[in-house]
């Protein structure tokens, strides 16, 4: 089965920055405040051509999950396999700001895919209202200090 050619469709249609080991620190960093998702894939991976023909029949609905999309082939790319343990490929990780939020693995279909993406999404939205809470106590803290009052 090698030398099955690697159908790069997808990563064009989709505008998957490749990432390495060496460069995906810097590569997630890129997106900034976008929710990253990162395709790890392997060459002649038959779930992998699988998984690019599902995404590639509804564009649309790929598109308007308003990820960031990177792509990586953990069989040329192994020391990134080893860093996030992975069992199999395909696996999709999903980033903000540099921090893991979870991921999916294997292609289940899109309501899956979309299930997997709202809760990496609910996890900013968690870790935004913690922060701003913390923000918010830190605030009237400072004001008791500033007014001579202590906690």
């Amino acid at each position: 089965m090698s030398g099955i050619p690697v159908d790069s469709t997808a990563f064009a249609v989709f505008d998957m920055q490749e990432l390495t080991a060496t460069n995906f620190d810097a590569g997630l960093q890129s997106a900034g405040d976008e929710l990253a998702a990162v395709f790890f894939w392997g060459l002649d991976c038959f779930n992998c051509e699988i998984a690019k023909k599902a995404m590639l029949a509804q564009p649309d609905a790929i598109r308007a999950l308003g990820l960031r999309w990177f792509h990586s082939n953990v069989y040329e790319h192994r020391e990134l396999g080893r860093r996030f343990l992975l069992h199999g490929v395909p696996t999709w990780f999903f980033f903000h700001r540099g921090k893991r939020l979870g991921r999916a693995t294997g292609w289940h279909g899109l309501a899956q895919f979309e299930a997997a993406v709202s809760a990496a999404r609910e996890r900013i939205r968690a870790a935004a209202e913690a922060g701003a809470a913390g923000v918010g106590t830190a605030v009237a803290g400072l004001s008791r200090s500033i007014a001579g009052q202590t906690d």
